[in-house]
């Protein structure tokens, strides 16, 4: 049996959404020039907008965000250091395309590399960290791969450090917004590199190529990426007004198209959509019957906060509605999932988010388990 209960919203949102009785106007979503497009918010984690989303795409140097993932994963368990000196090989000091300038008589450290594939797209420095971390660029593409899996990229297949051109190197564009976000997720401490606008090593300095660094002060990452035959494109990222949204676009004509339709995209997305939050993280939304345990009663919410994106206007009109299944019956672990919240606007459905136990509940004694198997059978 399943037990339904309509739930309140925060009174923040209730508050905010006053001024919003009527339905608002959303445009269509801009024309994009490019091979496809994707656009996602980053705390809801609901996709804006997207044309063809799926569609099997060559990376290009986009391929450097799991590249720079599995690096700042080697820093966090401890595999590298920032310190640490490293010395370009053959391989590495022969890359062809975007180079830091390594020298192979010099050693530099992996703070100076990561900047150097951040910033400069260097191919020379993602060998180097690649071969660090796993012995050969090789072992290493096979690690990006099974990283991609984990993350739930599932569509993607890596072949090397860098995004030179193979035939069984590929993506889509929603496993790249996938791994931006996780890296903005997961790795707060590096994000800030995505947005330097320049980098100097060897005596030579250059620009961030993401131009929308220069232009909008909203925008804080990530990375370009051009070959010949993927075109140009950008993953951008901005925030504004307590909002972060990703974007993806790939195929583009030039450095300057790629800048202006992922512009289109972050400004469609940021100016006629919000995204409140409905619930805060371990906090209790409701309270459920126990049966055969030391309590009757059951704290339930969520794992982590619950936002929401919606047309602006919008979120006065949402309507929230908790699935728990009964009976409950103890033992109760903390953290498991006992019902699912749905969340519905003009009657469609637009979110849906387990809700689990806020604390355990353990078995309860023999008559109390006992009385309460009478009342189960007694239907009370």
């Amino acid at each position: 049996m399943k037990k339904t209960t309509s739930l309140l919203l925060t009174a923040a949102l209730s508050l905010s959404t006053l001024a919003h009785a009527t339905t608002p106007f959303v445009p269509p979503v801009p024309e994009i020039a490019g091979k496809a497009y994707f656009i996602t918010d980053f705390y809801s984690g609901q996709v804006v907008a997207a044309r063809d989303p799926d569609t099997r795409i060559e990376p290009a140097s986009l391929t450097k965000l799991m590249t720079a993932y599995l690096t700042f994963k080697a820093l966090k368990e401890k595999r590298l250091t920032l310190e640490q000196m490293l010395t370009v090989s053959q391989v590495g000091w022969k890359q062809e395309g975007s180079r830091m300038f390594l020298d192979p008589k010099v050693p530099v450290s992996v703070d100076n590399l990561i900047k150097g594939m951040i910033v400069q797209s260097g191919n020379d420095a993602c060998v180097t960290l690649a071969e660090a971390i796993a012995g050969s660029e090789e072992v290493f593409a096979q690690m990006m791969t099974t990283e991609a899996k984990r993350l739930g990229m599932s569509a993607t297949s890596f072949k090397n450090s860098t995004g030179l051109p193979h035939p069984d190197h590929y993506t889509t564009t929603r496993d790249l917004a996938t791994l931006s976000t996780a890296i903005i997720h997961d790795f707060p401490e590096f994000y800030p590199i995505y947005s330097m606008k320049s980098f100097s090593y060897n005596n030579i300095t250059q620009p961030n190529r993401n131009l929308l660094l220069y232009r909008d002060p909203n925008v804080d990452g990530m990375k370009t990426g051009h070959t010949a035959s993927a075109g140009y494109n950008l993953i951008a990222s901005s925030k504004r007004d307590g909002r972060r949204v990703v974007s993806v676009v790939v195929g583009t004509a030039s450095e300057e198209a790629r800048a202006v339709e992922s512009s289109k995209l972050l400004n469609y997305a940021l100016q006629f959509f919000e995204t409140p939050k409905l619930y805060d993280a371990k906090k209790p939304v409701s309270e459920v019957a126990v049966y055969k345990g030391a309590s009757s009663k059951l704290p339930v919410g969520f794992a982590s906060d619950v936002y929401i994106t919606v047309p602006k206007g919008q979120a006065s009109q949402l309507k929230a509605d908790l699935t728990t299944t009964q009976p409950m019956i103890a033992p109760v672990a903390a953290g498991q999932t006992v019902g699912k919240l749905t969340v519905s606007l003009a009657g469609k459905v637009v979110l849906e988010r387990p809700v689990v136990a806020l604390q355990a509940v353990e078995e309860g004694g023999f008559f109390s388990r006992l009385w309460d198997s009478i009342k189960l059978w007694l239907g009370w």
